[in-house]
C-alpha cells in the first residue's frame, strides 16, 4: 500500500501539542499538561483541518488557563517567554489572543508582538487592524524600527491585504495608502523575510491598485541587487498578466519584435496523470539586444466546458539580433488538490514580454 501523503494539519502531534502543554506548565503550577493533552486529542481531533486544529487547541487552553484574559495572557506571556523551539503549535499564543482578547488591545497588541517571535502572528493582528486602525497602522509603523527581524516582519506581513488564509482586510484593498509608509520603512531592510515580505504585500496591492506598485517600485530603484530582487517578486502577478508597466520597469519592452517557432506540446496528447512538455524556439527580430520574459500559459479544460487559465514562467533571457534559443517547460497534468485534470480540448500559448505569440490546442485523454 502506498504510504499516505503528510498533510499540514500533520504536523500537529501528541509530541508537538505535548511541548507546548510542558511550557504552559512551566510558567504556571496549576496547568495541568497531561489533563490539556487529553482534552487536545478528543474524539473531534481527526476530523479537524489544521487551522481548525490550531483554533480547538486554543479554545482547550482557555479551559485550562486562568479565566480572566489578563491572568491566562500573563502565563502565555511567561511560557513564551521561556519556550524553547517549538512549531506550528505556538501559534495557539497568539490565537488566544485574536480570539479572547480584542476587546483588551492595551495588554493584546504588544503580547502579539511577543508571540510573533515563536510563530509569526500574522493572522492574529488582523482583526485588531480592522477593529482599532489608526492605533494599529502607528503601532506596525513603530515595529518597522524592533530590534527582532520577526516583529519587523510582522508589520508587514500583518497587513497584506490578501494574506493567504488571512482575514481580508477590505479597507486596505479599497485603499492601500496607510500600508506604504510601513513598506518603505522596510523595504532597505537586513533580512531578505522581511523584504520578501514587503514584495508580498506590494504584490498583494498589486491585484486591485497595480499603479500605485508601479509608482512606489519606480520611486525605489537604486540599481542594488536587494532592490531589483524585491521588484521582480512584488510584480509578478502583473509581469504574468503581461502588464507593459510592470514589463518595462523590469528592462522588458513589450513591443520588442520576436518569432516563436516550433511551439509543439511533447506528447501531443497527455494522459490525465501524466507529465508533458512544452517547447518552443524563440528568434528575436530587435535592432538591438532585447530582454525577454517568456511565459507559457495554459488553458485548462473545466468541467463546465471553459477554461482555467493558469500561467507558467518560462525564462527571462537576453537575446542579441536574429539570437534564438530553445526552450521548454514541463507541466503536471495529475490531479491535484488545486486544479481538477479534465479530458477534452485544452489551450496553450507562449507570452512573451506580455504579447501572445504563439498558440496551440491539444486533447487531453483519459478517465474522468
Amino acid at each position: 500500500m502506498a504510504d499516505e501523503p503528510f498533510l499540514l494539519k500533520d504536523m500537529l502531534t501528541r509530541d508537538t501539542v505535548a511541548a507546548l502543554a510542558s511550557c504552559i506548565a512551566h510558567a504556571d503550577e496549576r496547568f495541568d499538561p497531561d489533563a490539556f493533552v487529553a482534552d487536545v486529542f478528543d474524539e473531534s481531533w481527526s476530523g479537524l483541518e489544521l487551522k481548525q486544529r490550531t483554533r480547538h487547541i486554543t479554545a482547550t487552553m482557555a479551559i485550562h488557563l486562568p479565566s480572566a484574559y489578563p491572568d491566562a495572557l500573563a502565563v502565555l506571556l511567561a511560557a513564551a517567554r521561556t519556550a524553547p523551539e517549538l512549531g506550528w503549535e505556538a501559534m495557539s499564543f497568539s490565537d488566544f489572543v485574536d480570539v479572547y482578547g480584542l476587546d483588551d488591545p492595551g495588554r493584546s497588541i504588544p503580547a502579539l508582538a511577543e508571540f510573533t517571535k515563536l510563530a509569526s502572528a500574522e493572522f492574529a493582528v488582523r482583526p485588531f487592524i480592522l477593529a482599532y486602525p489608526d492605533r494599529m497602522y502607528a503601532t506596525m509603523l513603530a515595529w518597522t524600527g524592533d530590534d527582532d527581524w520577526r516583529v519587523r516582519r510582522l508589520a508587514s506581513e500583518g497587513c497584506r491585504p490578501r494574506l493567504p488564509w488571512g482575514m481580508a482586510l477590505k479597507p486596505l484593498q479599497a485603499d492601500p495608502a496607510q500600508i506604504l509608509p510601513i513598506l518603505s520603512a522596510l523595504r532597505l531592510d537586513e533580512s531578505e523575510d522581511v523584504r520578501r515580505s514587503v514584495a508580498n504585500n506590494l504584490n498583494d496591492i498589486a491585484k486591485d491598485h497595480p499603479d500605485v506598485v508601479i509608482d512606489v517600485l519606480t520611486e525605489w530603484q537604486d540599481g542594488e541587487a536587494e532592490t531589483a530582487a524585491l521588484t521582480r517578486h512584488a510584480l509578478r502577478t502583473l509581469l504574468k498578466r503581461g502588464d507593459p508597466d510592470a514589463l518595462r520597469l523590469m528592462g522588458q519592452d513589450p513591443d520588442a519584435p520576436c518569432v516563436a517557432d516550433g511551439f509543439r506540446v511533447d506528447p501531443g496528447s497527455p494522459m490525465i496523470g501524466d507529465k508533458a512538455r512544452f517547447h518552443v524556439t524563440l528568434v528575436s527580430e530587435a535592432s538591438t539586444r532585447q530582454s525577454f520574459r517568456i511565459d507559457l500559459v495554459v488553458g485548462f479544460l473545466k468541467a463546465n466546458g471553459s477554461r482555467s487559465r493558469k500561467v507558467f514562467t518560462v525564462k527571462t533571457i537576453d537575446l542579441d539580433p536574429g539570437e534564438s534559443v530553445d526552450l521548454s517547460r514541463l507541466v503536471t497534468f495529475e490531479q491535484l488538490s488545486t486544479r481538477r485534470v479534465h479530458p477534452g480540448t485544452h489551450a496553450a500559448a507562449i507570452q512573451v514580454n506580455g504579447a501572445e505569440r504563439a498558440s496551440i490546442h491539444f486533447e487531453v485523454v483519459g478517465p474522468v
